[in-house]
């Protein structure tokens, strides 16, 4: 039985941005939780991506502080590439990179900022004044097709696998199909039986399983297969836009029956439909890689580019971002097919996330005076805003404990 009850005709209603001392006030004390959050190839390595300073980053310290986001989860993101021993080789240096850049973050700001690897921790740094660090990954391609690389990343600090990205792997079938490697649509084709290996393994380990970018196939082989929860990290609702990468109704309700939860994450594809926005931006993608030298675009070789940024700009202006307005539909949605306790929220913050009304992590406050005046309770922000995942990686870390006993 789901606690959350809507107001009559609150959903019709255009919130403006809520920024301010009044949405401060209610976001005060809550304990808050983005699971998605990207970090650039030279994160902390250039002054410009230093998050102890401002930074043109969505998410840096300051902005955490300020907008009261006590936690995230830093993502260890690497693009599909073949599935060759060149392309795994590389895949995995890209992806140590970015763990020693979370490392030297951590490092650098221990007053300000901790790594957490349970939910005790996180609480425990939140009652302290202190901001937790918490890592995913994004796309398994990175594991190469080493089972014992899950147990070195589990050691790094890695809490959630994102098992695919754009482009089938080694683990399992993805949404989006990458015609240049080879990929088919995925159909019925799920898990494979490294995947099923992959999946047995994080359950043992205590590793939440990240079912967002997977095949539909993919999420049903996962809800039948694990014996833990699982997490869409960055998900919307196929209902409201049927993007392959949004979940839809009977994969919600899957989801739930699984007692795992769903991160409905503010990317303004995923929240709203504008062809011409897309086509734009294909089309801007298509010409910076050609400038670049590179027979595609990579986010993250080529989004800091200036030609990029300067056609990402005008192209915000002709096709204005999803607001906060359809984030929230997303949100309510989720929450009346899944229930309250199975829904929680993600930004993809630097990763191509961000609306007007949430534009960076400064902005956080607005979320939560958004889902008060849409009719949440206290208690319905608090489970969405990180009661829930909580709930979900400590069931997970149960079950861990419980295989390991056996």
């Amino acid at each position: 039985m789901t606690r959350f009850t809507k107001l009559c005709g609150v959903a019709a209603l255009a919130l403006a941005p809520l920024a301010g001392a009044g949405a401060e006030l209610a976001h005060d004390g809550l304990l808050t939780i983005d699971t998605h959050v990207d970090i650039p190839p030279t994160y902390m390595r250039e002054a410009r991506y230093d998050v102890g300073g401002d930074t043109a980053l969505k998410v840096d310290l300051g902005k955490m502080e300020r907008g009261g986001l006590d936690a995230a989860f830093f993502v260890i993101y690497v693009e599909q590439g073949p599935l060759t021993a060149a392309g795994y080789a590389d895949a995995i240096a890209q992806a140590e990179r970015k763990y020693a850049a979370i490392e030297l973050m951590l490092a650098r700001y221990p007053g300000r900022i901790r790594l957490a690897t349970t939910p005790r921790q996180v609480r425990e740094h939140h009652a302290g004044g202190l901001l937790s660090a918490m890592i995913g990954i994004e796309n398994g391609y990175s594991l190469g097709r080493r089972l014992d690389l899950l147990d070195a990343v589990y050691a790094r600090g890695a809490r959630y696998l994102g098992l695919t990205h754009t482009g089938h792997n080694a683990i399992c079938t993805s949404s989006g199909a990458r015609p240049e490697f080879g990929d088919a649509p995925a159909g019925d084709v799920g898990l494979s039986r490294f995947g099923r290996s992959v999946l047995q393994r994080a359950n043992a380990l205590g590793i939440m399983l990240d079912v967002s970018h997977a095949s539909d196939a993919c999420v049903r082989d996962v809800l039948q297969a694990t014996a833990a929860p699982v997490i869409a990290s960055h998900s919307s609702a196929h209902a409201l836009v049927p993007h392959p990468r949004n979940i839809n109704d009977a994969l919600l309700r899957g989801i739930a029956a699984n007692r795992g939860v769903v991160q409905v994450v503010a990317y303004s594809g995923f929240l709203k439909l504008d062809p011409q926005r897309e086509a734009a931006v294909a089309a801007l993608q298509e010409a910076v890689a050609r400038q670049a030298g590179a027979t595609e675009f990579d986010s993250d070789r080529h989004e800091e580019l200036p030609a990029y940024r300067q056609g990402l700009a005008r192209i915000e202006r002709e096709h204005p971002v999803a607001t906060l307005d359809d984030y929230l539909d997303h949100i309510e949605h989720a929450v009346q097919v899944a229930g309250i306790e199975h829904v929680g929220l993600a930004s993809d913050f630097d990763g191509g996330g961000g609306i007007t009304g949430w534009l960076d992590a400064s902005e956080t406050p607005n979320v939560t005076a958004g889902l008060r005046r849409r009719g949440f309770s206290d208690e319905d922000i608090a489970a969405l805003w990180g009661g829930n995942l909580l709930r979900v990686w400590s069931e997970v870390e149960r079950v861990a404990r419980a295989e390991r006993a056996q």
